[in-house]
């Protein structure tokens, strides 16, 4: 099968033509894939800013598809079933596990990241993994489900009420996301982007640019990971505010903690999301047309130049497998 592989240098990425197909376990589904979308996680491991355990490695966890062939214990009805992959599977024994905080497992399996990605023809997936995809959502809609549900977990871990008062730092496909999910909840979030294009998208779904008096937010989603942006949330949070952090930076940042002090401010880190409500969740919601976010698909055999395109792209980028 044809496969996007990266080797043991940045950026060597190749399409695979003949990588071996997955073998079908027990518990499993076969997922003939049919789009992948395109992650700053990703992004980082092509750079070697993250290394992958071994090289060449298989990239991609942003994934929908069809499902081909089920294994032992699967009901056999689900073949042909249209289906996104859930993409991290925690052990679901562990004390996090048990009080539903699977994003914590120590044990998780971060596909693409410590297990090949989906960036191929087929992928092998748990049953319980592949989530039938609602029959309104276009194939734009379905690539856009994990990093939905990365958004979704965040405002639900928020506390935020109907009429908060929101800002939203930064946006990436990620800080776009967050706007389009508060914008279906009535919210028009301001948001905060140096990057004129990611703003006007962001405006696009149904956010508001924060202008450089506005001030006294009661939530905050900070998705950048960024020293300066975790900075410019916690100045413009109103007393007793949460401050949602999303992104993940690739260093230890300095806070004003005498501004979260004085003005008991709640600090608090939102990773991916828990199975298996907040995929269930962001299948059910009401968020409209995801795939507005999208802004460049590019073929399986045209995916290196996906990928760098992706750099500069404002929304998301996926590729046509």
């Amino acid at each position: 099968m044809r496969a996007v592989v990266l080797g043991d240098a940045p950026w060597s990425l190749r399409v695979a033509a003949d990588w071996p197909e997955p073998e079908l376990g027990s518990g499993q589904v076969l997922v003939g894939v049919r789009g992948v979308g395109i992650c700053g996680s990703d992004l980082a491991l092509i750079s070697q800013a993250r290394r992958a355990p071994s090289y060449p490695w298989v990239l991609g966890h942003e994934a929908f598809g069809q499902v081909v062939a089920v294994g032992d214990g699967v009901d056999p009805s689900r073949v042909g079933q249209r289906v996104v992959i859930e993409p991290n599977y925690p052990c679901l024994r562990c004390p996090a596990c048990q009080a539903g905080l699977t994003s914590m497992c120590p044990d998780r399996v971060l596909v693409g990241f410590t297990a090949p990605g989906l960036l191929a023809e087929y992928a092998a997936v748990p049953s319980d993994y592949a989530w039938p995809v609602p029959e309104h959502w276009t194939d734009g809609d379905a690539v856009c489900a994990e990093p939905l549900t990365v958004a979704l977990a965040a405002i639900r871990r928020s506390g935020m009420t109907a009429g908060s008062r929101c800002l939203v730092v930064g946006a990436g496909s990620q800080g776009g996301l967050l706007c389009l999910a508060l914008a279906a909840r009535g919210v028009i979030p301001h948001v905060l982007e140096p990057n004129e294009g990611r703003l006007q998208l962001a405006v696009s779904l149904g956010a508001k640019a924060a202008g450089p008096d506005d001030q006294g937010f009661q939530t905050i989603f900070e998705t950048s990971g960024a020293e300066a942006a975790l900075g410019e949330a916690i100045s413009r949070a109103a007393p007793g505010a949460s401050v949602v952090l999303i992104g993940l930076g690739g260093q230890a940042t300095r806070t004003d903690t005498r501004k979260v002090v004085t003005r008991q401010l709640t600090l608090r880190g939102s990773l991916i999301y828990d199975h298996p409500d907040d995929f269930a969740a962001t299948l059910a919601s009401a968020v409209p047309a995801p795939e507005r976010i999208l802004r460049a698909g590019y073929p399986l055999d045209e995916a290196p130049e996906a990928f760098r395109a992706a750099r500069q792209v404002p929304g998301k980028t996926w590729i046509r497998v």
